[in-house]
C-alpha cells in the first residue's frame, strides 16, 4: 500500500543528500529526503571545502554562513615528541581573482556543513523525514517503490542513493563497486574538546609522524565552545583494533603527544576505518541514480570525497527537474556519462596523495585538489560550434568564470535554477526564448571569455558556445530544454 508519492526520493541525508534535496526544492520540485539515522551526522569528517564546492553553496545561497561556520585553514607544526618544531604550509595558498573568486580550501566540520545546508532546505519549504530506514525497493517504467522499515510505503517517479558507503540502495541493486585498499592500517578520527591548560595552541595543525604506534594530526575546528580538534591517528600495527572510546582516545594521545589523559575534556565523535578508493560499476540503474559516496570512495586524503558527493548532486537536481517537466530521458544518461569519469579521476588523486604520506612535512596540496579545472567538454551536452581557438581559450564544457563587467557580476547572474545566455563583447541578435527559464545578459569584452554567445548551464558549466547565437535554438530543441521549460 503506497503512503504516500513524491516526484524525487533521496535516500541519506548528508551532505549529498541535502544539496539535492535543497537544490529541487529552488526549482520548485517534489522531493523527499529520507534519514534512517535519528539525526543528522554529529561529526567532523569532511572538513574542507574545495573551492568550486564552495561556487555552488555561493548560488545556493549558504556561502556566508558557511563561512561564518568555519575558518582558513591553520598552518602545520611539526613535533618531535614534546618539542615544537618546524612550520609548513599544506595548502598551496592563492589570491582571490576576477575569475576565481574562492581560492582556497575552507575548513568546515561536517557536521556544521549539514547544519547549514538543512537550514537552507527548511527555508526552502523542504523537510528530512528521520528515523526512517529503508526495507528494499522494486521498480517499473513508470517508477520507483520503496519500502521502509516503518512500514511506509513511498511511489517516486526517480530515487536517489545518497545514502553513504555501505548503500543499502547500492546493494539492493546489485551494483558493484571496484576498489582497491588504499593503506592496510587502520585509522582512528575523533573530535575531541580539550581542556584550557592542555599543551597544543589552537593556532596550528599539529602533526607528529613519528609518534610511537603511529602518526598523529591534530586539527582545531572552529567551534563557539572553543578547544575543539580533530583527532586522525593511524596505526603502524595492521591489525590493531583502534578504541574508539573516550577513555581509549585519552590514552591514545596521551601515549602519542604530550597532551595528558586528564587534557581530554570531551570525546564528541569517533569512528575508525581503513582507507579505501572503489567507484561504483555504473552510476544508475533504471530510475535509480547512485551519488555520493554510494558511488565513490575516497581517501580523506586531499580533501575529495565530500566536494565530490555535492557537486554530483549538483549535475543531477537541475536534469531530473528538466525530465519531469518533459525533457527527454536521455537528458539523465548525461549524469553517469559526465560524473562516473570525474570520480575515477578524483579516486586517483586522493589516492596518490595518501601514499605520498599525509603527515610528512613537505606534502603540499594545490590546483589538483581544488576541482575549478573539472568540466565536461567531451559529454554528449556539450556544443562548441567556433574554430581556430586559441590553446587555453574557454572552450565548452568549461566552467564558467566569474567576473565583473557592464555593472553586472556573473556569478550573480548565473545563480539560481536558470541557464544563461551570455552575449561577450559582440552584439549580435539573440533568440527570443520566453518561458524558456534562460536569463540574457550582455557584458563588454572579457579576456576569460573572448568573445562570443556562451550559453552557460544551471550548474555553472558552458553547454554551446558559438561566434554569434545560430544554432542554438536547434541545440535547446534536440535536448529538450525549450520544450521542457527548465
Amino acid at each position: 500500500m503506497v503512503t504516500s508519492t513524491t516526484d524525487v526520493l533521496i535516500v541519506g541525508a548528508g551532505p549529498t543528500g541535502l544539496v539535492l534535496a535543497a537544490d529541487l526544492a529552488r526549482r520548485g520540485t517534489r522531493a523527499m529526503l529520507v534519514e534512517r539515522a535519528d539525526a543528522l551526522f554529529p561529526g567532523s569528517r569532511g572538513k574542507g571545502l574545495q573551492p568550486r564546492t564552495q561556487e555552488v553553496l555561493y548560488d545556493l545561497g549558504v556561502l556566508d554562513a558557511i563561512y561564518a561556520a568555519g575558518t582558513a585553514y591553520p598552518t602545520m607544526l611539526l613535533w618531535e615528541g614534546d618539542e615544537p618544531g618546524q612550520e609548513w604550509d599544506m595548502l598551496e595558498r592563492t589570491e582571490p581573482t576576477e575569475e576565481v573568486p574562492f581560492a582556497d580550501g575552507w575548513l568546515v566540520p561536517q557536521a556544521r556543513t549539514q547544519e547549514v545546508l538543512y537550514a537552507r532546505l527548511r527555508e526552502l519549504g523542504g523537510e528530512v523525514r528521520f528515523g526512517t530506514g529503508l526495507a528494499g525497493l522494486e521498480q517499473d517504467a513508470e517508477g520507483v517503490t520503496a519500502r521502509f522499515e516503518d512500514g511506509s510505503v513511498v511511489r517516486a517517479a526517480y530515487l536517489v542513493a545518497a545514502d553513504g558507503g555501505r548503500s543499502t540502495v547500492r546493494k539492493a541493486l546489485g551494483i558493484g563497486m571496484t576498489g582497491e585498499a588504499v593503506d592496510a592500517k587502520p585509522m582512528l578520527v575523533a573530535d575531541v574538546r580539550i581542556t584550557p591548560d592542555a599543551p597544543v595552541p589552537d593556532t596550528h595543525w599539529h602533526v607528529w609522524p613519528k609518534a610511537p604506534e603511529g602518526g598523529v594530526a591534530f586539527c582545531p575546528l572552529p567551534s563557539d565552545a572553543g578547544r575543539l580538534f580533530q583527532l586522525a591517528a593511524q596505526y603502524t600495527d595492521e591489525t590493531a583494533v583502534p578504541d574508539t572510546s573516550p577513555a581509549g582516545v585519552a590514552k591514545l594521545l596521551a601515549t602519542r603527544t604530550p597532551l595528558r589523559e586528564e587534557h581530554v575534556a570531551e570525546v564528541l565523535w569517533t569512528s575508525d576505518f581503513r582507507a579505501r578508493a572503489a567507484l561504483a560499476d555504473r552510476f544508475r540503474e533504471g530510475r535509480v541514480f547512485l551519488a555520493g559516496d554510494a558511488a565513490h570512495i575516497h581517501s580523506p586524503a586531499g580533501g575529495q570525497g565530500l566536494n565530490t558527493s555535492v557537486q554530483d548532486a549538483y549535475n543531477l537536481s537541475w536534469k531530473l527537474t528538466a525530465v519531469l517537466a518533459g525533457a527527454p530521458e536521455r537528458l539523465l544518461d548525461t549524469y553517469e556519462e559526465e560524473r562516473l569519469p570525474v570520480a575515477a579521476d578524483i579516486l586517483g588523486i586522493s589516492t596518490r596523495i595518501h601514499r605520498a604520506g599525509v603527515l610528512d612535512k613537505g606534502a603540499r596540496r594545490g590546483e589538483e585538489v581544488q576541482q575549478l579545472g573539472i568540466g565536461y567538454r567531451e559529454s554528449a551536452l556539450t556544443r562548441e560550434t567556433r574554430t581556430d581557438l586559441a590553446e587555453g581559450a574557454l572552450r565548452a564544457g568549461d566552467r564558467a568564470p566569474d567576473g565583473r563587467r557592464g555593472g553586472i557580476r556573473l556569478f550573480d547572474t548565473f545563480q539560481g535554477p536558470h541557464w544563461t545566455l551570455l552575449s561577450v563583447g559582440t552584439d549580435p541578435e539573440l533568440p527570443s526564448l520566453p518561458g524558456k527559464s534562460i536569463r540574457t545578459a550582455r557584458i563588454p569584452a572579457y579576456e576569460a571569455y573572448g568573445t562570443g554567445v556562451f550559453l552557460v548551464r544551471p550548474d555553472g558549466y558552458v553547454a554551446w558556445a558559438g561566434e554569434t547565437a545560430q544554432g542554438l535554438e536547434t541545440y535547446l530543441t534536440e535536448l529538450g530544454i525549450g520544450a521542457a521549460g527548465r
